[in-house]
């Protein structure tokens, strides 16, 4: 008898304890389901009263997450594309992280867009929010003043939905864009006039404040309707290195040069335009040195390393600019292989001689320090070699609509 209730009562504290393990187990599930991450809101990442609450988030923005079970974030994701980010930063109920700076919008997928993912052991949540391009810049164009019919290439960052795009007066309706959004190219129209680029986004709005596919405003010299070269090298309309010209231009042609050769009078070595051209007109002759720069098309064949175009004016080499930009190529050279492209060159950019090297010094105080009392005069093209190396003799390189333009605002100068 005794036997019997042993046995019973061993089976029922043995369903006891299954029961009680069940119930634990139980309640450590409910735990477990109730430690998945959440995210409640998305602030900025700034100290009161700026940490406001946000809906739209830009690449390279600095955030924080607000929720529950946030630290022990193994991944987090913008758009799908993941980050590092520092568990310092994190706590249980919050999470600073920076978007990613380059988000591919174009190739993001349709389930990634406008998301943040948060992936902890526990579980992971998706939290809805836009994500969009920054104000779009720009960088450079690759010719402003294209033939129809040849592409042109607009560079810079946030080229990313594209809403309109207007081209010396006429809207693109065909383009490509890059995935990065560094750049955006298309054909240039055959109705073009002359007019600024403009670009809209999703984001925002540029536009040049020169105007595109325009051979007069601000223009020194075009070498057929403005302007003329007194002396120098030799020009052409057709030679057959540099197609697609625009009319005449001059041909830089200097051959091989010695070491330290600066003897830039000699045949195929200079660019010499007569005086009276406007740099500046008078009216702006107040505004700010930075707002304008010198521009011009270039074409360079063959392969351009070791020498420099100094540009002066009147012969003026107080303040000079080089150009030199097989100098970022890290000695390989430089060619357009048969296209004109343009060159930009901030006017602060010519400058005194420093250390016995001409255009390296400080830049002109004012406008009218850099180009006189009137803004005219005359502008001129060396090939120098100031290296202590000699310059390889196969550069070969047309000149062409040379030209000062107002490129930022006085707001853009503050």
């Amino acid at each position: 008898m005794i036997k019997i209730l042993d046995n019973s009562f061993n089976r029922l504290l043995f369903a006891g304890m299954m029961f009680f393990a069940a119930l634990l187990a139980s309640c450590n599930n409910d735990e477990d389901s109730g430690s998945e991450p959440v995210i409640t809101e998305v602030r900025n990442y700034a100290a009161a009263p700026n940490d406001t609450l946000v809906n739209k988030l830009v690449p390279g923005q600095w955030v924080v997450l607000k929720g529950s079970h946030l630290k022990d974030a193994v991944k987090i994701a913008f758009n799908g594309i993941a980050v590092d980010f520092n568990g310092g930063l994190f706590a249980d109920n919050y999470a600073v992280v920076q978007v990613p700076a380059v988000i591919p919008f174009p190739s993001v997928a349709e389930n990634d867009l406008n998301t943040i993912e948060l992936v902890t052991p526990s579980g992971k949540v998706i939290f809805d929010i836009d994500i969009v391009a920054g104000p779009p810049a720009l960088d450079r164009i690759s010719n402003e003043n294209a033939l129809p019919g040849e592409e042109v290439v607009v560079y810079g960052t946030n080229l990313f939905q594209i809403r309109e795009l207007i081209f010396a007066g006429v809207s693109v309706q065909e383009f490509t864009g890059s995935d990065d959004g560094t750049s955006v190219s298309f054909v240039m129209p055959d109705a073009a006039s002359s007019g600024p680029l403009k670009i809209t986004t999703a984001s925002g709005e540029i536009a040049t404040l020169f105007n595109v596919n325009d051979l007069s405003t601000g223009m020194i010299c075009n070498f057929d309707t403005i302007g003329s070269m007194s002396w120098g090298t030799s020009t052409s309309d057709n030679d057959p290195d540099f197609p697609n010209s625009r009319g005449v231009y001059p041909i830089l042609n200097p051959g091989a040069l010695s070491a330290g050769n600066g003897s830039w009078w000699e045949n195929g070595r200079c660019i010499n335009i007569e005086q009276a051209q406007h740099w500046i007109q008078p009216n702006d002759l107040a505004l700010d040195l930075s707002q304008f720069a010198l521009k011009f098309e270039i074409n360079v064949a063959g392969n351009w390393k070791g020498s420099s175009i100094f540009i002066v004016k009147d012969y003026n080499w107080t303040y000079l600019a080089r150009y030199e930009p097989w100098k970022t190529t890290g000695g390989k050279g430089v060619t357009t292989e048969g296209k004109w492209t343009t060159v930009t060159i901030p006017l602060t950019e010519f400058r005194t001689k420093k250390d016995n090297k001409e255009g390296t010094g400080d830049s002109a105080a004012s406008l009218t320090q850099l180009v006189g009392s009137s803004g005219t005069g005359g502008i001129n093209f060396f090939i120098i070699n100031d290296a202590s190396t000699p310059a390889p003799g196969d550069f070969r390189a047309a000149v062409d609509n040379i030209r000062v333009v107002k490129i930022l605002d006085k707001a853009s100068t503050n």
